[in-house]
This record gives C-alpha cells, structure tokens and sequence, in this order.
C-alpha cells in the first residue's frame, strides 16, 4: 500500500523531471523532516528507513536535487555544506558563531533580489544570498558557553 505521503514524494521527484528511486524518496523525505541538515547525519536518517543504502547514493541523490531545484545547498565558513527543501523564495541565514545554529531569515523586501551592488559590472543580478552572523539567543544566555 502506498501512502499519502509517499505519493507526495514521488509527485515532487517527477515534477523535476528525476526518476523516483527508493533512495531518492528517503532523502527527499529525510530532508522535509530537516532544514539545514549536512549529508552526514541525513545518510543516518535515511539508513533508519533504508538500511542498505550507501553514502554515495544519498550524495548523488543530494545533487540530483539540487541541480534539479528542488533543494538549496548552502555552505557558511567553516561549517559542513548544509542542504533544505526551501527553495525559490530568496531567503537569507543566521548563522551562531558559538554553536552553528543555522536559520532561515526571510528576504526583508520580499521579492529577488532582495539587495542591490553598487556596481553589477555588467550582471544580470537573480538573487542575493546573505548569510548574518551572530550569536544565538541561547548561546548568549548566562552560564551558556
């Protein structure tokens, strides 16, 4: 019997034109249970759900994702590359500089890009991404490290 949940998955895989793979189905879903998750521990949360699937596969399936546009890759120095299903709306990141707590932050005008350069130098500019730094409300808390 196929779930209501399964058929989402699968509908969103053929939406972006990827064939639907048991592996490709357990990391879409391991991802919508995540936002900004690294591969490693997301390989952890597919075995749960198929043990027999390889490190590899969970990274291929991750670039299929993101070439197709349905993930976003992101990378804050000195953190591993993190991966989430919002995609498309421009958002930014707060990211704790004591933790690596990570985020999202909406765009503040709404619409991409939501910032402009002072000179393009002659891009067509689609989008800004703008990853804040700081420090997170628990982090800075007394007795918090």
């Amino acid at each position: 019997m196929t779930s209501a949940d399964e058929i989402d998955v699968d509908a969103s895989l053929r939406a972006a034109g990827l064939r639907v793979t048991d592996t490709r189905r357990a990391v879409f879903s391991a991802l919508r249970g995540a936002a900004h998750v690294a591969a490693e521990p997301l390989f952890d949360r597919v075995r749960e759900t198929l043990p027999g699937t390889s490190k590899q596969s969970v990274y291929n399936a991750l670039g299929d994702f993101v070439d197709a546009g349905i993930a976003r890759r992101i990378e804050p120095a000195g953190l591993a590359g993190l991966y989430e299903l919002r995609v498309g709306d421009n958002h930014h990141h707060l990211v704790c500089t004591a933790c690596g707590r990570v985020e999202d932050v909406d765009c503040v005008t709404g619409a991409a890009p939501c910032l402009h350069p002072s000179d393009t130098r002659g891009f067509a500019v689609r989008a800004a991404e703008v990853t804040f730094w700081g420090v997170c409300a628990r982090c800075a808390a007394p007795g918090e490290p």
